[in-house]
């Protein structure tokens, strides 16, 4: 892939990311975080991991999102009211982000690794699902059932949510 393109799905993936902050709408809100999700899954087809790309546009972009639209019209979650801005947090939340971002910036100047390109992917007799699969099930299998039921404990805990009291 091209600079130019990293840099626009990556700039796009950024300032969706934080449209899914600031919106106070809800709906606005995960349709930001969709059009985010496909940034982020077409710099996963840069780096060349066909699969994760794919996995993330159709789990989190589809079925996840999906899901939490679903939610946010269940749960009828209102846009949330203005409020004063508490200007010292803010100033407080931007200084340390400045500090943070600094940081970064002198971390990766001291690391020489970071200069260098990548070189190219070797490519494998195998497939990209074999090898996440044998992975998955082979060294973290305990991990991916705990998942597993805690996805199923959030969905019995919305159900339960959504219930209507009987008057």
């Amino acid at each position: 892939m091209s600079p130019f393109l990293f840099w626009i799905f990556a700039v796009l993936t950024l300032m969706f990311g934080a449209a899914v902050v600031v919106n106070r709408n809800p709906v606005a809100s995960a349709l930001s975080l969709v059009v985010s999700f496909l940034g982020l899954s077409a710099l996963f087809m840069s780096l060349d991991a066909f699969f994760v790309g794919i996995i993330q546009v159709l789990v989190y972009a589809g079925a996840v999102m999906v899901l939490f639209l679903f939610i946010i019209m269940l749960l009828n979650l209102r846009v949330e009211e203005q409020r004063r801005i508490n200007w010292p947090a803010a100033a407080g939340g931007v200084g340390v982000a400045v500090i943070l971002l600094i940081q970064i910036c002198v971390v990766i100047a001291h690391f020489q690794s970071a200069r260098r390109a990548f070189p190219p992917l070797a490519n494998s007799t195998t497939d990209d699902v074999w090898n996440i699969g044998r992975l998955l099930f082979n060294n973290y299998n305990l991990p991916f059932q705990i998942i597993g039921v805690l996805v199923l404990v959030a969905t019995v805990g919305v159900v339960l949510l959504s219930r209507r009291e009987p008057r």
